[in-house]
Parts: structure tokens; C-alpha cells; sequence
């Protein structure tokens, strides 16, 4: 008898598209995918899309119901229920004591209406009511959610000045708003940072969706169950992280921004990368994050101009991507983008028949009214209208291998580009350096920021590529940045296998300053629990805890796996795959590469560059755990760690005119990579006793610190 195989699946929903995959959960092998066009118009919305998708890619694969181990979906809803307006009236149920504090409270607490998009009137509508602590009983709640649905409100919200330290007011109205069947949020729910307004903004902003965001949830939940499969159905947040659709039930808003979150979770997976700037290069933008240290980069999000709370990726979007059409003058090429050939009803000229390019002439149109009258198109003698695009300028050059999706026909677009090289003066090639040197332009600037604003190593950075188009910039941009790239398998699929691979995260956030041991302890237990609560279970959670010295602030990240744990991803890579590996992430410009350290669960190889020392931590799977451009590393029985620290804490410091720089810190202690940024010494030494301070006093870790020079 065959051993039962379990089944991971993900499912994207994207603008155009969506893609169901099926995974081995064993292997992460692709067993099979399938893809249907974006229910936007049916009467369940895109959750029809998401079930049929699912269905059918269980039926064509065989999979049984009780095979399925683990089943996700990322989602566009709420974030184009922020762009769309298709928002809820919400009623704020505001409470604070008497006095001063009170009376400042009650203003911070009268929240506007939420403008989502001024130029056509777009907004969430805020009605407000205050009720003093002390009149807080059941039967004063009752009739202020009377008064605010009589004015309008579709949904309630509790917010309480300093609800952060005491939930028990908030959860008084959320138990009477319930108790009558309607929807509600908890501003202490959604974020424990203090910040009233801001706070009960999100919290509102949250609410908004709610009605529409549980419709769907009970739409998709009912037919996954009605498909036999018993598993819990997780749902893709901002942040990367999934969790399960009861929790979703309460804070749909952090599903925002989950279509970009699932690719940078498939990339991370696919492609090993540690610190990367990673592309999703589709028709018409580009969505550009960043990947350090195995983690993406992480913001609060904006929502129609407006701050909240809710982490998200960091994702810069710009208007230039694989089907973004050239616009000129007479002299010269001035842009690329923003408008695609699609949105000009063209085709591009590397995927039209070498055949059809007769008598290209040229024709200067604005894709959409009120657009500039420079975007340049091809007419063919046939009267068929095609357009030159970024795919075809990288064809041209021969940047595209044959086995990327955007490959084409270099001589169709050689031919459709020549009418406006001859009209510049200008080669064809010289045209397609132009086109791409544009993008270069934008590329490079979104590139150095996120660099400067993440600290980013250039000698460590890849560009990651991922989307149908990203062949058609990601070499070129690469090149030209003298950067290393990677173009995975599957890119077309990406955020469904980011989708299917994704753990269980939440984040729990307080400003605590001078925070003591117990402090970081009880914020643990706290992130666990509400990892836990999110679908992880309890033995796989991690906590990774993150404290600005500046704000006071401590971030708890826990993330773990669900029920049915994912097995080992690739078999075990020995010494010498290890080093392989190592090698290429170091480059061609680190010299002497050679194991420095070991355990039986990491390699730490060092090398050399000019006068520095390259490290990478790699781990028996051969995933690039840590990449640092100058380091030092050691291994130490962990009842020696902390003079190992206080010696590396030293010697690694770099004495700057108006300050001292030291090293960002890692212990490979057992399974796990643990980090520690640079803070004060007695921050790091606590933070390490929470992760070391319970292991055996004679095992043995390995301690890297990375010199900070930026």
C-alpha cells in the first residue's frame, strides 16, 4: 500500500487572474495548477474564483479532500474595496474618564469621515458617539448603537482612551453590539500602540470592510467545507504571514496588500534569497520590496493618504513594467510608461508573426483621454495597430532567454522599432538602450532608497524577478547595477507557491521604554498566543523580537506552522553542496572562501574582499540564512556566550566622527537563525537570554556579529 500523499494548495487572486497550485507537502513538488479569470462580476465576487479554481485543481489532479493538508488564498478585496469605495458606514463608540484627560480624549476620539479618493468623493462615512467611563453600562451602550444605526452606521467601533492597558470597556460594547447581530471592531483588537486617533482610525477603517469581507469569508469557507475538505482555511495577510478566516473575521484589514506578500513569500522559499530587492514585473507596474535577512521589509501601511497601524510590505510601485509602451519626441526617447499596450488595445510587436510587420508606419496616440499625445504605436499596412514595449526592447538585445515567458520574436520587433530609429536617428539597438535606460532611471532611484532606508549591503544585494515580465527588466537593471539576479521557475505562478508556503504569522506591538526581562517575556507569550489564536500550532511558533531604542517601541513577530506541519523542503545538502552554494552567493569578487564554523544544523563560511571578511550562514537544507559583508564568527558553549558577545561588541566597533557603530548580532542556536540588531549591549544580552538562557550550559552555538559601517 502506497503511503498517503498530503497536499498543500495556494490560491492568488489577481487583477487578471486566479491561479490555484497544488504542492507535494513533503517535497514542495508542483503536482498541478490551474487558472480562471478573476470573478470581479460574479454575484459571490472573487470568492467564486477562488473556490472554482480550487475545485478544479483538485478534480484534474486527483486530489482527494483528505489530502489536503493545508489550503490558503491571498485576496484583493479589501484593498480594492479602499479603491472602489465599497465601504460600510461606521459608528465610533468612544470612552474616557472625567476631567482633562477626558475632555482632550474626547476630541482625539471624534473621528471624520475617511476620504479614500478626493477626486471623485470617495469616502468611508463616521458617525461618533462619547460616552463618559463612568456611564458606561450595558443599557447606555444599547442606546448610543440605537442612535448611531438610526443615523446610518452599518457597523460599530469601541474605542477607549488607554484601551491598550484595559480592554474591558471596548469588550463591554463589542459584547452588546454582538448580543444584536452586528458587526463590530475593537480598536485594541487591531493595534496595542498608543496613538488615539490614529488607533480608532484603523480601527474604523477595519470596521468599513467588515460586512463585506465576512460575506465572503462565509462564501468561501462553506464551499471549501462543502468540498469535503476539513482543514482550516487560512487567508494571506499584508505581511506575508497567513492566518486563520476566523481571525480574518475580526481584522480583514490586515489581508491589504497580500497579493504582493505572496510572492515574496514564493520568492523567498524558491529562490533562497536573503538579501535581495525583489521585482514582480507584470504588464503594466512594477512592484519593488525588499528581502534582508530572510525577512521582507515591513511598514505601516497608508490607506487612501491616511496612516494606520497595520504592518504591511513595504512595496514601491512604479508605472514601468513588460508591456509599458515608449513615448518620443523628435529627438529622442522622453519616456516609458506609464500607459501598457493593452490599455492602447495593442499587441506587442515581438509577439505578433514576423510576417504580419509590413510597412510599419508610425503613429503617435494618447492610450486614454487627457493622456499626452507622445505614446508612440506601429500601424502594419494590414491596418493592424502594434506597439514596442519593454519586452521588446530587452528581445532585441538578446537579454531574454528562451525560457522566460516574456521571450519573443527579436526580428518582429526589430522590424516594428525601425521606423522610429530611422525618424531619431538612431540604431535600433541604440533605440532599445534608450527604452531600457528610462527604466533604469526610475528602477535605480526606488532601488537606493529602499537601500538606504533598509541598510541594505550592495555586495550582498540580488534582484530577485518574478511576473510574466520580468525578464524584460530585471537583466538589464541588473547589469547595469553590477548586481547578480535570479529568475525563478514558475514566476508566473509565484504568489500561489507563496500562497501554499506561507507561515502562520502575528505581530504584537507596545512601547514599553526600558523594558526588564518579564517585559520581553510576557510580550512572547502574548505574540505566541496570538499565533496560535491565527492557526499556528503552539510547537512550531517562533518570536523574534525587534525594540526602537527612539520610540520606546517593542515589536514581537511570532510565526509558525499549522497542524499538519510542512516536512523538510529539500533533503539534507552536505559540506561540499553547502560550499557550492556559499560561492555563488558570495560573487565573483570574494576571494579565499572556506568553512569557518559548523554545527549540525548550519555552515558559516567566511572569505575575503579587499580588507574585509564575508560571511554567509547557510543551513542543512542549503538556504541562505544570513549574508553579511564584513563579520566575524564564533563558536562557544552557551555558558561562554556573553564574553564572546562582549569581545565581538568591541572588537567589531567602528568609531564614526559623531558616534560608535557595533554589530548586529546572530546565534545559530539548535534549528534556528536568532537575530539581534544593534541596540545597547545590555538590550542584546537580555534579548539573548530569552532565547539561550533555558539550553543546556555545555551546548554548543555559533555566534556571528556583522560590522555596521552605514
Amino acid at each position: 500500500m502506497s503511503e498517503r500523499r498530503l497536499v498543500r494548495m495556494g490560491i492568488d487572486v489577481g487583477g487578471t487572474y486566479t491561479k490555484c497550485v497544488a504542492m507535494d507537502n513533503e517535497t514542495h513538488e508542483i503536482i498541478g495548477k490551474y487558472e480562471i479569470k478573476t470573478t470581479h462580476d460574479d454575484k459571490d465576487g472573487v470568492a467564486a474564483g477562488v473556490v472554482k479554481s480550487f475545485q478544479m485543481c483538485m478534480e484534474q489532479n486527483g486530489i482527494k479532500p483528505e489530502d489536503v493538508a493545508f489550503v490558503a488564498h491571498s485576496t484583493t478585496q479589501a484593498t480594492n474595496a479602499f479603491i472602489e469605495g465599497d465601504v460600510a458606514p461606521v459608528g465610533v463608540i468612544g470612552v474616557a474618564g472625567g476631567g482633562l484627560e477626558g475632555w482632550l480624549a474626547k476630541g482625539q476620539l471624534a473621528i471624520k469621515d475617511i476620504v479614500l479618493d478626493e477626486k471623485v468623493g470617495r469616502m468611508i462615512k463616521v458617525y461618533n458617539k462619547f460616552i463618559k467611563k463612568k456611564m458606561l453600562t450595558e443599557d447606555v451602550i444599547k442606546k448610543n448603537v440605537d442612535e448611531l444605526l438610526d443615523e446610518g452606521a452599518k457597523v460599530i467601533v469601541a474605542s477607549m482612551a488607554f484601551g491598550v492597558d484595559s480592554m474591558e470597556e471596548e469588550e463591554m460594547i463589542h459584547d452588546v453590539a454582538e448580543k444584536n447581530g452586528i458587526p463590530v471592531t475593537m480598536a485594541s483588537d487591531i493595534t496595542k500602540l498608543y496613538g488615539l486617533t490614529r488607533r480608532t482610525r484603523t480601527a474604523a477603517i477595519n470596521a468599513s470592510i467588515l460586512p463585506k469581507m465576512m460575506a465572503t469569508a462565509n462564501a468561501t469557507e462553506s464551499s471549501v467545507r462543502a468540498a469535503g475538505v476539513t482543514v482550516p482555511l487560512m487567508i494571506m495577510r499584508g505581511d506575508g504571514g497567513v492566518m486563520e478566516i476566523n481571525e480574518m473575521r475580526k481584522r480583514p484589514i490586515l489581508t491589504a496588500l497580500s497579493g504582493p506578500a505572496a510572492s515574496v513569500m514564493g520568492s523567498l522559499m524558491y529562490l533562497r534569497a536573503s538579501n535581495a530587492i525583489y521585482f514582480e514585473v507584470g504588464g503594466t507596474t512594477t512592484n519593488i520590496g525588499v528581502i534582508k535577512n530572510g525577512r521582507p521589509g515591513v511598514d505601516y501601511a497608508q490607506i487612501g493618504g491616511h496612516d494606520t497601524y497595520i504592518s504591511s510590505l513595504d512595496v514601491r510601485i512604479l508605472g514601468c513594467a513588460g508591456g509599458s509602451m515608449v513615448r518620443i519626441n523628435d529627438k529622442e526617447v522622453v519616456d516609458v510608461g506609464p500607459r501598457s499596450a493593452h490599455i492602447a488595445g495593442c499587441e506587442y510587436a515581438c509577439f505578433t508573426p514576423e510576417e504580419e510587420i509590413v510597412a510599419p508606419e508610425i503613429v503617435m496616440l494618447s492610450p486614454k483621454p487627457g493622456d499626452p499625445a507622445d505614446y508612440v504605436a506601429i500601424k502594419l499596412k494590414s491596418g493592424k495597430m502594434i506597439c514596442f514595449t519593454n519586452t521588446d526592447a530587452a528581445n532585441v538585445l538578446g537579454l531574454i532567454e528562451e525560457k522566460y515567458f516574456a521571450h519573443g520574436n527579436a526580428n518582429a520587433a526589430r522590424k516594428a522599432m525601425q521606423p522610429v530609429a530611422d525618424k531619431l536617428g538612431i540604431t535600433v539597438e541604440e533605440l532599445a538602450t534608450q527604452i531600457l535606460d528610462k527604466d533604469f532611471e526610475k528602477v535605480n532611484a526606488c532601488i537606493n532608497a529602499l537601500a538606504d532606508k533598509y541598510q541594505l549591503d550592495h555586495d550582498a544585494m540580488k534582484l530577485v524577478g518574478c511576473g510574466g515580465g520580468a525578464a524584460s527588466l530585471v537583466p538589464y537593471c541588473a547589469s547595469k547595477m553590477g548586481l547578480q539576479y535570479s529568475i525563478p521557475e514558475n514566476a508566473e505562478v509565484i504568489s500561489s507557491i507563496g500562497v501554499a508556503l506561507s507561515m502562520v504569522r502575528d505581530v504584537v506591538e507596545r512601547v514599553i521604554p526600558n523594558p526588564t526581562q518579564e517585559d520581553i517575556k510576557a510580550l512572547k507569550k502574548e505574540a505566541t498566543d496570538a499565533a496560535v489564536s491565527s492557526g499556528a500550532s503552539p510547537d512550531t511558533v517562533e518570536v523574534h523580537i525587534e525594540i526602537d531604542n527612539q520610540t520606546g517601541k517593542i515589536t514581537a513577530i511570532a510565526t509558525g506552522s499549522t497542524e499538519v506541519k510542512a516536512t523538510d523542503l529539500l533533503k539534507e545538502c552536505d559540506e561540499a553542496e553547502a560550499t557550492e552554494l556559499a560561492t555563488q552567493d558570495f560573487g565573483p569578487k570574494v576571494s579565499d572562501i572556506h568553512l569557518a564554523e559548523k554545527t549540525d544544523k548550519f555552515f558559516v563560511f567566511e572569505g575575503r574582499r579587499d580588507d574585509k571578511t564575508p560571511l554567509r550562514i547557510v543551513d542543512k537544507k542549503g538556504f541562505i540564512k544570513v549574508q553579511c559583508s564584513d563579520g566575524m564568527v564564533a563558536k562557544c558553549k552557551v555558558k561562554d556566550y556573553k564574553e564572546v558577545v562582549e569581545k565581538m561588541w568591541k572588537d567589531g566597533a567602528v568609531f564614526k566622527t559623531d558616534t560608535v557603530l557595533r554589530p548586529d548580532f546572530f546565534i545559530c542556536c539548535g534549528p534556528r537563525v536568532a537575530d539581534y540588531s544593534a541596540v545597547d549591549f545590555e538590550q542584546i544580552i537580555l534579548l539573548m537570554d530569552l532565547d539561550v538562557g533555558d539550553r543546556e550550559p555545555d551546548e554548543e552555538i555559533l555566534i556571528v556579529g556583522s560590522v555596521n559601517e552605514v
